[in-house]
């Protein structure tokens, strides 16, 4: 991003304006005076706030491309969803097929049966006809015994004639009839091989979508590995600035002055606090962010902080308003807060945390505020922080 090659111009600036040089005597004396130093320092926060906001910004459009990025997704699970019934219902045809060329088979194997059966019938009746002529017939009409025997005969001989007609005609019509079966199955062929096409062409669909969907998952972690980075490391240069000189006099006076007034004002009871929906993931993360390499018991501190607040009178009453309130929690301002957010960050020991400090448990009273140790601030010490 342009807001990283800014920020690494600037850390530079910084290192060239705390160098320092040495006189004609050899002692080391400072560059500039101290007024100079100090508004060289406000000076220094004020750059590295317009590279907070610049960052921020950025973030806020990977914010949008991860919204963007999830709707993507949701669509290529519908569209895999999709694909993936169309190849069982293409699947089920495609056996169906199977199954009805193998009964048109054996039906066409059965027919050519009961044709070549039928033309032998017809060539051995033809046969006898012709070895054995119409006076050989009629001579042995004129041999029976009486005028009825000489009818039955001749009546007999009539069907023989009306039965030989009669297998020619089953003969054509079965013919017929294994010609349609023979087009049929053709068509049947056809159709399973358009429709195998079609499978193939769904697979191969299947196959990119599924491509897609893990680049874009790579893509998204990439980038939110990066902005993870870039916020991690503005919140330690914009820690460093608020630590330096009269800024953080100032600062820890007034936080103490609150601490005090937190104390004396009054509190609520835990059973008096409603939590919505949300409020243990939010709180879990932003003991992530804050003091997710600590041990259990400085996690558990700090959300006995925000809790502490939504608990005093001197501070928004829901976890979500003391939270999000300007200028308290620096992952807050530097949006590493709504990328742990984006990816549940926090760990088991972050929601015990939350568990028991949105139940009443502290560890450190009522401190109301936290920072890393510095010279002249005392209180509770805890893993890398100290609470008051």
């Amino acid at each position: 991003m342009k807001g990283f090659r800014r920020l690494a111009a600037i850390l530079v600036i910084v290192l060239l304006a705390q160098t320092f040089r040495a006189d004609g005597d050899g002692a080391m004396v400072s560059a500039s005076t101290t007024q100079q130093q100090i508004q060289q320092k406000e000076e220094e926060k004020e750059a590295l706030e317009n590279e907070l906001n610049q960052t921020q910004q950025d973030l806020e459009g990977l914010r949008e491309e991860h919204s963007s990025l999830q709707g993507e997704l949701n669509n290529l699970n519908t569209q895999l969803s999709e694909v993936s019934q169309n190849l069982e219902e293409l699947e089920s045809q495609i056996s169906e097929k199977e199954q009805d060329i193998l009964e048109a088979q054996e039906a066409l194997a059965q027919a050519q049966e009961k044709e070549a059966w039928q033309y032998e019938l017809m060539v051995t009746r033809i046969r006898y006809t012709y070895e054995h002529n119409e006076t050989d017939i009629l001579n042995a009409i004129l041999r029976m015994g009486s005028f009825a025997d000489m009818l039955n005969a001749a009546g007999y001989f009539e069907k023989i004639a009306a039965y030989d007609q009669d297998l020619m005609a089953e003969y054509t019509q079965n013919r017929q009839l294994i010609e349609e079966e023979e087009a049929r199955l053709q068509s049947d062929r056809a159709e399973l091989e358009n429709l195998k096409t079609q499978a193939e062409a769904e697979k191969s669909k299947v196959s990119g979508l599924i491509s897609q969907t893990s680049n874009s998952i790579t893509q998204y972690a990439d980038q939110i590995s990066d902005a993870e980075a870039a916020a991690l490391a503005y919140e330690a240069e914009i820690k460093q600035r608020e630590e330096d000189l009269d800024y953080l006099r100032k600062k820890l006076q007034e936080e103490l002055a609150m601490s005090q007034a937190a104390a004396n004002a009054t509190w609520r009871d835990i059973s008096e606090v409603t939590f919505e929906e949300g409020d243990r993931y939010l709180l879990a993360n932003l003991i992530y962010c804050e003091a997710g390499g600590e041990p259990y018991e400085g996690q558990l501190a700090v959300g006995s902080v925000v809790v502490n607040r939504v608990l005093s009178a001197l501070y928004p009453d829901t976890i979500v308003g003391v939270i999000y309130q300007s200028g308290q929690f620096s992952p807050v301002a530097s949006g590493r807060l709504e990328l742990a957010l984006a990816s549940n960050k926090a760990t088991e020991s972050c929601y015990r945390a939350a568990d028991e400090a949105m139940s009443g448990v502290t560890n450190v009273g009522n401190c109301v505020y936290f920072r890393t140790p510095v010279e002249g601030l005392s209180g509770i010490n805890i893993g890398g922080h100290v609470f008051y």
